[in-house]
């Protein structure tokens, strides 16, 4: 089906300044601020630097140049990811493939500590990034991942992300071979996705001890 755009307006770039939640904040990227906490959270868990472009960091200082030049960069936009309980950066996500003239932007570059994966913090946050590019007025949000990597996969479709199929021998990344599975959501999706997020994020959702009374996939379905 062929939609008309004839009124279509490109999009604004997305704002550099925190986004808050009910148990996270994204926080622009600061290296000099970020660095020391994201540490000591992946120290010693190289695995979560497998099928990410970047890392492992045999160093602090090897990460805090990273950080640096991640913050500066103008092709994508970093942010820290500071959950409420602890107070402190323990992750980062950034907008990427940024499109605003066809409104198409990519969330990518997910970095969770073991800390912060499958915790209500990480959830939110990708909820607040969304609601973000919707606002702005995006037409298509993207998520790309290593097709080898089934928790991202698996977590793109939690998220309310629709699979599109997988581009073979898309990149040579740590060299080896990518294939990539592509996954987005649209525009006219978001209303719903967005209702089903704010449900599943609702305290009421969750025991007191913090874990949830229903799933974020009963709420999308």
């Amino acid at each position: 089906m062929t939609l008309s755009l004839s009124d279509w307006n490109p999009v604004s770039l997305p704002h550099r300044e925190p986004m808050f939640g009910r148990t996270v904040t994204l926080a622009p990227l600061e290296a000099a601020q970020h660095t020391d906490s994201i540490w000591q959270a992946v120290k010693d868990h190289d695995e979560v630097w497998q099928y990410l472009f970047d890392g492992s960091y045999a160093s602090q200082t090897e990460l805090a140049r990273d950080l640096a030049e991640k913050q500066v960069a103008t092709d994508r936009l970093f942010f820290a990811i500071i959950p409420a309980a602890a107070g402190q950066a323990l992750g980062y996500a950034s907008f990427m493939r940024i499109d605003p003239a066809h409104g198409v932007i990519e969330v990518g570059n997910i970095m969770l500590s073991p800390s912060l994966q499958r915790t209500t913090a990480a959830t939110e946050a990708m909820y607040l990034m969304a609601r973000h590019v919707f606002d702005l007025g995006y037409r298509r949000y993207e998520w790309k991942c290593n097709a080898e990597n089934q928790p991202s996969r698996r977590a793109a479709e939690r998220l309310g992300f629709t699979y599109e199929g997988i581009f073979r021998q898309h990149m040579v990344i740590k060299g080896r071979n990518r294939d990539t599975a592509w996954f987005s959501m649209l525009d006219s999706e978001w209303p719903a996705r967005k209702t089903a997020f704010e449900a599943w994020l609702d305290p009421a959702n969750f025991n007191a001890d913090g874990t949830q009374r229903q799933s974020l996939s009963t709420f999308q379905s």
